[in-house]
């Protein structure tokens, strides 16, 4: 009798659709909700995305509302679903993502990117100062935008964590892309980049001993090749040999050494990086016409200007050229070769200082509160501006409204 009842009781329930129901869980979102943007990029062969599918889901869950422009993350192999199952809105149109109050890009904005902009609104992506124009200064003091380069984003030790990532990434992918370039395939001398029983190993010339120069050597060392790391900083050249635990060359740059090395290396890598302004140039040409025909350059510090003269930037479809038969790589943005890396390497960045902005009321306030994130910053009549920008542009400080994460 009592199994009749549960029985009967069981098909009540399915035909009146009084089992639990799946729903997706509220959130409740307090007056510290962020809405945040993330437009698809359009910059060239820029393939890397601000937040990858799993942070989202870290936002969403905190009461955070994300738009996700439409196959924004394809190109780093993270899909519209993905994304819309982490609790992201897909928008297909761009003006929409850009209404956000917050916009994540990887590459600065373009004059166009700028126009969708709300007025007040917040942008944080790469700035590139050394490329921009007043123009496009202006376009951003017009609308008024608290605008944060990732390139001056510092973390509560001094550091620049998002230029870092960048750094291992390009400092690691140089070598594998050396390997393939001294290749039969690449019209390369036809060696393997280390060394064999029997077989000189390869000879390797640094330039710069930052975290590029760092990585390129950690990722040379296993394979047994013969490093020689130039930089002016001794300090630098210290760390260095210090981190790496192996008995390294390293010297500072004097005309004399630094030739004889470039003139038996098999490949040279520029890692110098400008502290200010331009990069200066360390390799004349006259020092690249001594190189072994079939020997390589890849100068990651091309979009400063570069560290070797006969650098000319190229692009990934068309990354190399050839000249005093040297193989020249000079593709600005190495870390978006491995894209998928790069995004994971900057939403892990992203995502706490996110969640950190939003404790503290805002990113503004988040700015205002902790010295630690933005340096450099002057004030003056409720406007925020960076000395070095306005000086640089020559803007007045009554009419800038821009505000620049940079420590100069």
């Amino acid at each position: 009798m009592a199994d009749q009842m549960k029985s009967g009781f069981a098909q009540l329930a399915r035909e009146q659709s009084l089992y639990p129901q799946e729903a997706p869980a509220k959130i409740k979102k307090g007056s510290k909700s962020l809405f945040i943007g993330v437009p698809k990029e359009v910059s060239l062969q820029e393939s890397r995305v601000a937040l990858k599918p799993e942070s989202v889901e870290v936002l969403t869950s905190n009461g955070h509302e994300v738009w996700i422009e439409a196959g924004a993350g394809e190109s780093a192999h993270f899909s519209d679903n993905e994304y819309s199952e982490a609790g992201a809105k897909i928008v297909e149109d761009t003006k929409e993502v850009f209404g956000a109050h917050a916009v994540l890009k990887v590459e600065p904005p373009t004059m166009k990117e700028i126009e969708y902009l709300n007025n007040g609104s917040t942008i944080i992506s790469a700035f590139q100062s050394g490329r921009q124009s007043v123009d496009y200064i202006h376009a951003l003091n017009k609308k008024k935008i608290t605008a944060i380069g990732y390139e001056f984003i510092e973390d509560k030790v001094g550091g620049l964590p998002l230029v870092r990532a960048m750094s291992e990434i390009a400092g690691s992918t140089v070598m594998l892309i050396a390997a393939e370039l001294l290749s039969n395939t690449n019209k390369g001398q036809g060696i393997i980049l280390g060394g064999i029983t029997g077989v000189p190993p390869t000879q390797v010339v640094i330039l710069g001993a930052g975290t590029v120069g760092e990585y390129a050597a950690r990722a040379s060392i296993g394979l047994g090749v013969d490093i020689q790391v130039f930089d002016n900083h001794i300090y630098k050249l210290r760390r260095i040999k210090h981190a790496l635990g192996q008995q390294i060359h390293t010297s500072t740059i004097d005309n004399a050494t630094l030739t004889r090395a470039i003139s038996n290396a098999d490949v040279v890598i520029g890692a110098i990086r400008a502290e200010k302004g331009r990069n200066k140039c360390v390799v004349t040409e006259e020092m690249v016409s001594l190189m072994k025909p079939g020997s390589v350059i890849i100068d990651v510090s091309v979009d400063q200007g570069g560290c070797i003269e006969t650098s000319e930037m190229t692009s990934h479809k068309k990354p190399t050229f050839k000249k005093h038969d040297v193989i020249h790589y000079c593709v600005p943005n190495i870390a978006s070769r491995v894209a998928r890396t790069a995004s994971i390497a900057i939403s892990n960045i992203f995502t706490p200082m996110l969640l950190h902005a939003a404790d503290a009321g805002g990113i503004d306030e988040m700015i205002f509160n902790h010295t630690w994130f933005m340096r450099g910053v002057y004030t003056y009549r409720g406007s925020i501006c960076n000395i070095h920008l306005a000086r640089k542009f020559n803007l007045g400080y009554k009419d800038l409204n821009l505000l620049m994460a940079a420590r100069f």
